[in-house]
């Protein structure tokens, strides 16, 4: 039986009763939100098994409206624009998102895509993406994001037996035929300048090797590898809080090797790239790794400022804040306890993490898999065994490697 966290014992868990003024005056200032991720559709036209807005703790998609309305993005657009110029941003980032997107119509999209780039102020850039299941594209809307210059990402996870096991109709058809032809658009010679990536849920009953391959026969310009959302309370398929058990580690390494030994780069893979990024001594540009702060709010259809969506995994009323764009600004969330924590480096971490020679590579991993009632998100990840198994071997490969360069430049007399 899934275990449910009791919502009033969670609202006074970590980080809940988090001290913002005192951050501030030691000297913590709070970094601007640059992503905005709006949620223009509550609803999908897919029963993908291990979704977190339907499937799992938080069920508040039946009490929200199913298409973000006009004046509510009037709002938004306004209140992005004003963040962005209290704030001096160069540029934001504006993500299309549901539910699925595309549910919204070509004309509502439209809507909002001119809407926000009006109401921004000229010289700050805006660009935006949309995150799609694939099933719904055609002309229209490749036109549409043509124009209007939308890049679009496609949840894709490998072949058909490995996709249509989990991205499912609700009367139980596979979508794997409709999101290939859709990606087939998507990625015609007219069109690939707008393709940013495949986003893949790992399952572990899928071969990993074949499941990138399978990938790679589009030719995304980056691969989003994703962990299923899971907690201490409710583990993730396969994940035995507490065992040292790594297979998901064990997945992502055999993918690793196969990216990494290519004669030719064949596109990024995010959580590879990024943890070589931090192993060189970059910052994470990722919220699934390291330490950077999280610079992202959600806007739900019904206009609530809400934290990372993800977090419905974790509880009903996780994600949930008292803000809402036609009282509140965006930089009133930035002081919210549970907002901050997400902005605060080492110091959200769990103590264990905090002793751990990785902790600036893995940062705890992704805050959502942190959870456990009681202590709330003052853990280390559920998948912390899988995490400590990749980052290692990716840091043992690179460093044997970076060290083999070394050797071969001094023989050259390079040094």
């Amino acid at each position: 039986m899934t275990a449910v966290a009791d919502p009033a014992s969670a609202a006074a868990e970590w980080p809940a009763r988090l001290d913002v003024q005192a951050l501030l005056e030691s000297g913590w200032r709070p970094t601007p939100f640059h992503q905005f991720v709006l949620k223009i559709h509550s609803r999908c036209n897919l029963a993908c098994d291990y979704c977190y807005m339907y499937e799992m703790a938080d069920q508040s998609w039946r009490r929200q409206p199913r298409r973000m309305s006009r004046p509510t993005l009037d709002r938004v657009a306004l209140r992005i624009a004003e963040h962005a110029r209290v704030n001096r941003l160069p540029g934001v980032e504006v993500i299309l998102h549901g539910g699925e997107p595309l549910l919204a119509g070509p004309d509502h999209i439209r809507y909002a895509v001119d809407t926000i780039r009006s109401a921004v102020d000229p010289d700050i850039q805006v660009s935006f993406h949309l995150q799609t299941n694939g099933t719904l594209l055609d002309s229209v809307f490749l036109q549409l994001f043509d124009e209007l210059g939308v890049f679009v990402s496609v949840s894709l996870d490998g072949d058909e037996e490995g996709h249509d096991r989990h991205r499912r109709r609700a009367n139980g058809r596979g979508s794997h035929a409709t999101v290939t032809t859709g990606l087939r658009r998507l990625t015609a010679p007219a069109y690939r300048h707008l393709f940013s990536g495949l986003l893949s849920t790992i399952d572990l009953d899928n071969d990993p090797v074949a499941t990138y391959e399978a990938l790679l026969r589009f030719r995304p310009p980056t691969v989003h590898f994703l962990l299923p959302h899971g907690n201490w309370d409710n583990p993730p398929p396969g994940r035995v809080p507490g065992s040292d058990a790594a297979s998901y580690g064990d997945w992502l390494i055999e993918v690793f090797d196969r990216w990494y030994r290519a004669p030719v780069r064949e596109t990024r893979v995010r959580m590879f790239s990024e943890i070589i990024r931090l192993l060189v001594g970059r910052p994470s540009r990722s919220e699934s790794i390291g330490l950077s702060p999280v610079a992202v709010a959600v806007v739900e259809t019904n206009g609530g400022i809400e934290q990372v969506d993800t977090l419905k995994s974790a509880y009903e009323g996780a994600t949930s804040t008292p803000l809402h764009v036609s009282r509140d600004s965006f930089d009133t969330a930035l002081l919210l306890p549970r907002i901050a924590a997400r902005q605060i480096g080492r110091r959200a971490l769990a103590a264990e993490c905090r002793s751990c020679p990785l902790q600036r590579v893995c940062g705890g991993g992704l805050y959502t898999h942190r959870y456990r009632s009681g202590s709330g998100f003052a853990n280390p990840s559920v998948y912390c065994p899988d995490l400590f198994r990749l980052i290692s071997h990716i840091q043992r490969t690179v460093t044997k490697d970076l060290a083999a360069l070394k050797h071969s430049s001094r023989k050259r007399g390079d040094l």
